[in-house]
């Protein structure tokens, strides 16, 4: 299943996207794609993104048992 969603590129940026996906020989969509894919990679090993992510879930979850009560 695929979740459709709008992304609002720069002129600059999208004109260069577009190129970039077709002397590569795929679409944007794939292009933006992989691109996510490779950042979410990146952060997912970075340790201090991790924790920050660990300590912001954690404050979330202390504001919604708080609010539970």
């Amino acid at each position: 299943m695929a979740k459709q969603t709008t992304v609002r590129l720069p002129d600059e940026l999208a004109d260069e996207a577009e190129t970039v996906a077709r002397v590569s020989g795929t679409s944007v969509n794939q292009l933006i794609v992989s691109a996510l894919e490779a950042e979410i990679e990146r952060v997912r090993s970075d340790r201090g993104f991790m924790d920050r992510a660990r300590h912001l879930l954690e404050r979330d979850r202390e504001i919604i048992d708080r609010l539970a009560q």
